[in-house]
């Protein structure tokens, strides 16, 4: 099963059209906030995808919620967007609250820096920005999970 990951588009869908496109066969996608209004304009390359989306901190009025848990391919993946766990002075707070859930990866934006990281079993990923071309993929087999950091 692959995910794609998406945050912090801030206003542009390129990136998320463009790699939805060179990852068809991608089962899931998930966006991590700050960019809420970009999915819904790609929404006829998401037919038959799960999606799951998180607001961010400049998703405003939002109704989506902050944070997210969710079992894909039999695992368990923490999305936020990471402002609430106050990411950009350290993980920490995510992690925890990531193991609290029985979560086996942990997933955030916010700072705009790619991350892919294991960390005493968990898996940890931030994409990095959309805005300029950054994504991540996550593969799930029956012989592990794979973070993969992307960029177009």
């Amino acid at each position: 099963m692959r995910i794609l990951v998406f945050s912090d588009s801030h206003g542009s869908s390129r990136c998320i059209e463009e790699a939805l496109l060179l990852h068809q066969d991608s089962s899931a996608v998930i966006h991590l906030g700050d960019g809420e209004r970009d999915m819904s304009r790609v929404e006829d390359l998401l037919a038959g995808k799960k999606v799951v989306q998180v607001c961010g901190n400049c998703d405003f009025a939002s109704l989506l919620p902050c944070n997210e848990i969710v079992t894909l391919g039999g695992v368990r993946i923490f999305c936020s967007h990471g402002h609430t766990e106050l990411v950009k002075h350290g993980t920490g707070a995510l992690r925890s609250k990531a193991r609290s859930l029985g979560a086996h990866i942990a997933l955030y934006g916010h700072t705009h820096e790619s991350v892919t990281d294991y960390d005493e079993g968990l898996y940890v990923m931030n994409p990095g920005s959309a805005r300029v071309g950054e994504y991540g993929a996550i593969d799930i087999t029956p012989s592990g999970i794979m973070l993969l950091k992307m960029k177009l």
